[in-house]
């Protein structure tokens, strides 16, 4: 064709060669950025997806930098709380040397309290001065505020865990369907002992041998079974006008025991349990009760619930759970502290757990007393010959203490390393997922680009042969 007003051919070449050349100009783009989608044009369908992706990353590794937090904060509790810890070995090493009182003098003893009071004053010290970023650890404000415990009924309540969720308060019921015992025998008797006996008497604590002339009493026996109770752990009493004596154990449940054998025969000191069978040893009942319907852990008085929304410590009084059947509620209103360790805000992946108070007014219960109680001029200073009652609160407290260690310890290793790890995992997994949508992949890039570069080359010499063409027009005219 002869026709110079439409150059086809160039039309042609012109639009092959501007597609080469905006190919060329993606293949350089996504070479200098090294992503493959560099606005929504490029992949849409891939925009969305990759987008969404880069967001549950930010949020895993978020989640991650949370986890990490948490464990310094743990870290940083536990560390203290050792030093805590050794205050408290140092404490029961001077109550258990002060009731030597036999190789010690006075002076020495008060030396001793001098110390104990130092003790008692730096763990008070740790207590408010341990702190991360501003925020106090041991000194309550990460425990649970309750409201409504009546006293006469829950003797000791520690909230170790509680999640909210949408709740503004966590209801707590318990309900006690079997009371807690004392291991008990009896021994029946009317007047004087028919016969002298040399018996054995052991609890718990340990074991003693008394003996019983023919004319004792139950008053005699009594007194001679109380008179070492802190070596047995038995005391003995008389009720309602009988002359029976009640041998009994201070503790409650299935761990506590007594036991009465005669030494010659035990028909010489014959003993009864409640049932009326004669046995020469018995054991306690522990508690039988709900914590808001499931069924908790008991020893004795003591009741324990271990879920994943409630985690609660408590102590049964001695006239609510050990001598009655019944129900007490009340509700923690608030506190613990509030980690967040999943890449969403839900209950389901956030962990709240307490940490009570380790002031010395606050280590220890109402049952055998608290640590402040050890200071000079308290009921245990250690010049009032109260060493056995010492010495049982700060075995309680470094029970306490050891606990909670123990608590933030698996917390530390189950919950925040373990999780660390799967989200570690998680974000591998969703960048790799990322990066193929999104990234650049060089081999297949730099081909296209030596494609593009070829084509581009290509067209602008065919588009000027395109041009060209209108010349031959030149040789009918005879030019």
């Amino acid at each position: 064709m002869s026709r110079i007003n439409s150059n086809v051919a160039s039309l042609i070449a012109q639009r092959h060669l501007i597609g080469s050349q905006r190919d060329l100009s993606i293949s350089l783009e996504r070479l200098s950025s090294g992503l493959k989608i560099n606005r929504g044009a490029d992949n849409p369908a891939g925009l969305i997806v990759s987008e969404r992706l880069r967001s549950e990353i930010s949020a895993v590794n978020q989640a991650i930098d949370n986890s990490a937090r948490a464990i310094n904060v743990i870290a940083t509790t536990e560390g203290a709380l050792n030093e805590v810890a050794a205050l408290l070995t140092d404490i029961q090493a001077l109550v258990i040397e002060a009731a030597n009182s036999g190789a010690f003098s006075d002076e020495e003893i008060a030396a001793n309290q001098l110390q104990v009071d130092d003790a008692i004053d730096s763990i008070t010290r740790i207590a408010n001065t341990t702190n991360f970023a501003g925020r106090k650890l041991l000194n309550g404000g990460l425990g649970y505020v309750t409201s409504g415990i009546d006293r006469t009924e829950l003797a000791d309540v520690q909230v170790n865990g509680a999640k909210f969720g949408s709740r503004a308060y966590v209801p707590v019921e318990v309900e006690v369907f079997t009371s807690a015992q004392q291991a008990q025998l009896v021994y029946p008797m009317s007047g004087n002992m028919a016969s002298g006996a040399t018996v054995d008497i052991a609890g718990n604590d340990g074991i003693i041998t008394l003996t019983f002339p023919a004319s004792a009493t139950s008053v005699d026996i009594v007194a001679a079974i109380n008179g070492q109770t802190d070596a047995t752990g038995i005391t003995a009493s008389t009720a309602g006008g009988s002359s029976d004596v009640y041998i009994k154990s201070q503790e409650y449940g299935t761990r506590a025991f007594v036991s009465v054998t005669g030494l010659t025969s035990d028909a010489d000191f014959p003993v009864e349990d409640r049932d009326g069978a004669t046995k020469i040893r018995t054991t306690g009942r522990d508690a039988w009760a709900t914590i808001n319907g499931v069924a908790s852990t008991a020893d004795g008085l003591k009741l324990k619930l271990q879920q994943s929304n409630l985690k609660i410590e408590l102590i049964l009084s001695e006239g609510f759970g050990g001598s009655s059947i019944g129900e007490s509620t009340f509700a923690i209103t608030g506190g613990g502290a509030l980690f967040q360790l999943g890449p969403q805000v839900n209950t389901n992946l956030q962990e709240n757990i307490g940490v009570r108070s380790i002031h010395a007014n606050k280590l220890g219960n109402s049952i055998v007393g608290f640590l402040s109680e050890l200071k000079s001029g308290q009921r245990f200073e250690l010049n009032t010959g109260e060493a056995i009652e010492a010495q049982k609160v700060v075995d309680e407290v470094i029970t306490q203490v050891s606990v909670l260690r123990g608590r933030l310890g698996a917390f530390e290793r189950n919950s925040l390393q373990t999780n660390i790890n799967q989200l570690q995992i998680t974000s591998e997994n969703l960048t790799s997922s990322q990066a193929v949508i999104r990234d650049t992949d060089f081999a297949e890039e730099t081909s296209e680009l030596t494609r593009s570069q070829i084509l581009v080359q290509a067209g602008t010499s065919v588009l000027a042969i395109a041009n060209a063409q209108s010349q031959n027009v030149l040789t009918l005219l005879g030019g």
